[in-house]
């Protein structure tokens, strides 16, 4: 934390002399043309780097403001760059508070809030063909009139990057590359919901199928029923959580990990698994008060805090051969399955 803080303070000293050369234009006697130029030349920052202080020392020329909250970490550069051009001399005040410890994602949200944008006109495409790499030219003697030339290779084309973007309160631009087989299926699905989605608008279609993965997922990893059953007891022999039980440490944890820290609770919502509060290797049940919700990471680590991580390392047949110190073979081999991924 404290030099995290000390490259905070660096960081809105930097920008506060950028200020200065920027409004002075000092960097001319220095050679440089432009702020950006000795940015880059001078203190040899990268592109991406300049940009964004330079970006950050003139709003904060506008709004010194922005200055002590760089410096105490309530924004960052991110933060500034995507407010800067939305920022006047009524709202910055407002916007910079709304904005305070807030993630890129949350202040994409808060710019679409104040300065929406027009929907993107619905787009499919093909990308182009790979370009042919060029051939290396061989001092080898040349092949036989008989044999076949050799294949052309073709360089593996990049798949771009998924763009999920808010254009409004509740609008979004979302992008990305897809299969010829996925776009056959998309082709498929248009012609056989021409008469509820005359259109064929992919933002529809795209919706319905969310709709029902989403149902199957939640049924698998959450329990999630239309017809909901009692739980049934939970038998000290299996590792299995009965479906009413995923629903009941569900619920319970808000879809969320549940691993409380020195700074707070976990935020993962992402690679849930289910948690044995007393690990079933030694005794615990799968039931809801013994269950809770672990990101991956946190699941590993108190298995690791219980059986040490060494044995977390290890494979059970590794486990049954040792002697001395540590859990029974048996204990051993139950604890290795539950530091596995439930449900």
């Amino acid at each position: 934390k404290r030099l995290a803080a000390g490259e905070r303070r660096a960081t809105a000293d930097l920008i506060a002399s950028l200020m200065e050369l920027d409004s002075r234009k000092l960097y001319l006697g220095e050679g440089c043309s432009s702020l950006f130029t000795y940015c880059t030349q001078v203190l040899r920052l990268s592109e991406h780097a300049a940009y964004g202080r330079i970006a950050a020392a003139r709003a904060a020329r506008r709004f010194p403001i922005i200055l002590p909250l760089l410096a105490d970490g309530s924004l960052n550069l991110t933060t500034v760059c995507l407010l800067a051009p939305h920022l006047t001399s009524d709202n910055h005040r407002e916007l910079l508070t709304a904005a305070t410890h807030k993630s890129k994602r949350e202040v994409e949200h808060l710019v679409a809030t104040i300065s929406p944008q027009p929907d993107p006109p619905t787009s499919v495409r093909r990308l182009p063909t790979p370009k042919i790499a060029q051939r290396v030219p061989s001092i080898e003697p040349p092949q036989s009139r008989l044999e076949p030339p050799a294949p052309a290779m073709c360089r593996p084309a990049t798949p771009e990057p998924a763009i999920v973007a808010p254009l409004a309160p509740e609008r979004y631009k979302v992008q990305f590359t897809v299969s010829r087989e996925t776009y056959g299926k998309l082709r498929r699905a248009q012609e056989l919901l021409r008469h509820t989605v005359p259109n064929g608008d992919p933002g529809a279609i795209f919706d319905r199928a969310l709709t029902v993965l989403l149902a199957e997922v939640e049924k698998q990893k959450c329990g999630a029923t239309a017809r909901p059953r009692g739980a049934r007891p939970a038998a000290s022999s299996s590792r299995r959580i009965p479906a009413a039980v995923k629903r009941e440490v569900w619920a319970r944890d808000g879809g969320r990990c549940a691993f409380v820290g020195v700074n707070g609770r976990c935020t993962e919502r992402g690679f849930l698994e289910y948690h044995h509060v007393q690990p079933f290797a030694d005794g615990g049940l799968s039931v809801a008060e013994n269950l809770q919700l672990r990101c991956r990471a946190h699941n590993a680590y108190e298995a690791g805090q219980w059986f040490g991580p060494l044995f977390v390392r290890e494979v059970p047949a590794a486990w049954l051969t040792r002697t001395g110190s540590g859990p029974s073979s048996e204990v051993a081999a139950r604890a290795f399955s539950a530091t596995m991924p439930s449900g």
